[in-house]
């Protein structure tokens, strides 16, 4: 059995400003608009898709289910995505500058990573994560 990733949807409050920060920040190809949606993807993963979709797309969630929603929007619980990069700290000085919200900076994890993490402008917990081989190959300037 050989599983892959195809997409993953993203709760976000503002589609134009979600959009820009994904585009302008990260750096991420904008790939279709479609209707109450934008697909995003990372331009060395174009098969990978992120959806930005507004909170309220279920339409079968009841109003307290949609509070809910927003409630976890706003304490950055509910979004959370990982990514791979091959320099943490030069990662974290780019988001930093662009103006996005650091919730974490780069530190070395117990199991040899060293990563950080940002909220993107909804509230969604975005992690970039430096593997251990790559932190030890450019420590040794490899």
């Amino acid at each position: 059995m050989d599983l892959k990733l195809s997409y993953c949807t993203l709760a976000v409050h503002d589609l134009d400003e979600a959009l820009g920060f994904y585009r302008d920040v990260l750096g991420f190809k904008a790939r279709e608009d479609v209707e109450f949606a934008m697909i995003v993807s990372p331009p060395s993963q174009p098969d990978v898709r992120i959806v930005l979709t507004p909170p309220d797309m279920d339409q079968g969630a009841s109003p307290a289910d949609r509070q809910a929603i927003q409630d976890l929007m706003t304490k950055g619980l509910l979004g959370r995505l990982v990514f791979v990069t091959d320099d943490c700290d030069a990662t974290f000085e780019h988001i930093e500058a662009m103006g996005a919200e650091v919730m974490q900076e780069p530190i070395d994890q117990p199991h040899g990573a060293r990563d950080c993490a940002f909220l993107d402008p909804s509230g969604n917990m975005l992690r970039f994560t430096q593997p251990a081989h790559a932190a030890r190959d450019r420590c040794r300037g490899s």
